[in-house]
């Protein structure tokens, strides 16, 4: 008896011992995980502000190489900015104005047709925007137009339709260049995208002619001084004045009325869907909001039985069911 007890005091106490020793080492464990998981969130902080830091300095990086502005010449040289005018065609929801394009289609038959052409605009485009069908179809047969080789191989020639396109001052480039001391005028159907300023631009260059050059300003030999212009030295002298040009509708043909009028018909001329693409985007935003809608409502029925569920864990509790066998 006496040494079956001090057997069974032995397995006690190295039950204890073995107990504390394992309670021991989880204590150590859980402190060990404790004192590191704080330094877990800094290091995700740490890498996060990292890889911010280098998308930001590498795009800051990419902009600096392509992003500024190339210039090919100096600010003197690249002439006078012109000045940001609110031009009523450039706003969201705002049309050209078709008086004004039918003035300064006026204005650029009676002034500018004679030195630029207009190769991209063909008669039918006039149709319903600055003219009626018959009269576009009386402009186009004041023209001459070639038409095809006949049995003998002669060209010869036909009234001007609605499908041809409005005619050259100049038969060519050569022809215009010596009619021009050398200068070759420009076409005029892109003219306000071609241009930095735009419409801006081509405004500013046509009333930015002084009386006087200011003095100290050198102008080549056949040029005329223009701030406006590259060099402030153009070829094209100055060719709007007031009263230049009567109107039909009996509008002031003042200088810079003249001027706008014009601008805003080049401005037709180089985009003339532009009103079309302003309708079709319109079109375009109010459909795709109205589907947005439906389709954030579609998306809120479809999972609202989900996540408006509650997920709660039910433990089983202690003394229910039948007792464990061993």
């Amino acid at each position: 008896m006496l040494a079956r007890s001090c057997l069974r005091s032995t397995r006690t106490f190295a039950g204890a011992k073995n107990g504390a020793i394992n309670f021991t080492k989880r204590a150590a464990s859980s402190s060990s995980s404790g004192s590191t998981a704080p330094a877990q969130p800094v290091m995700l902080n740490i890498a996060a502000v990292a890889s911010t830091a280098v998308a930001i300095g590498s795009i800051a990086w990419y902009y600096h190489l392509y992003g500024p502005t190339a210039n090919a010449m100096t600010p003197a040289e690249e002439g006078l900015h012109p000045t940001k005018y609110p031009w009523v065609h450039q706003q969201a929801l705002k049309t050209f104005d078709h008086q004004a394009l039918r003035r300064g289609f006026q204005v650029y038959r009676e002034v500018c047709a004679s030195c630029h052409s207009l190769s991209r605009v063909p008669y039918r485009a006039l149709v319903g925007v600055l003219l009626t069908v018959d009269e576009a179809k009386a402009l186009a047969e004041e023209n001459e137009y070639d038409t095809e080789p006949n049995d003998e191989g002669e060209i010869e020639k036909r009234p001007g339709k609605l499908s041809d396109y409005l005619p050259a001052p100049y038969k060519n480039d050569e022809a215009a260049r010596a009619a021009n001391n050398g200068a070759l005028p420009p076409d005029l159907s892109l003219i306000t995208k071609a241009r930095h300023g735009g419409c801006d631009y081509i405004f500013s260059l046509l009333t930015g002619y002084p009386e006087e050059p200011p003095a100290g300003a050198q102008v080549g030999a056949g040029l005329n001084f223009n701030p406006y212009f590259p060099g402030t030295g153009i070829a094209m002298a100055r060719v709007l004045y007031d009263g230049l040009v009567e109107y039909e509708d009996e509008t002031p043909a003042s200088t810079s009325q003249m001027a706008k009028d014009v601008v805003e018909f080049l401005n037709w001329a180089a985009e003339p869907e532009m009103d079309d693409r302003k309708r079709m985007g319109f079109k375009v935003l109010t459909v795709t909001t109205v589907l947005f809608a439906l389709s954030v409502w579609v998306k809120r029925y479809k999972w609202a039985h989900i996540k408006s569920r509650k997920i709660v864990y039910d433990p089983p509790k202690v003394g229910d069911g039948p007792a464990p066998r061993y």
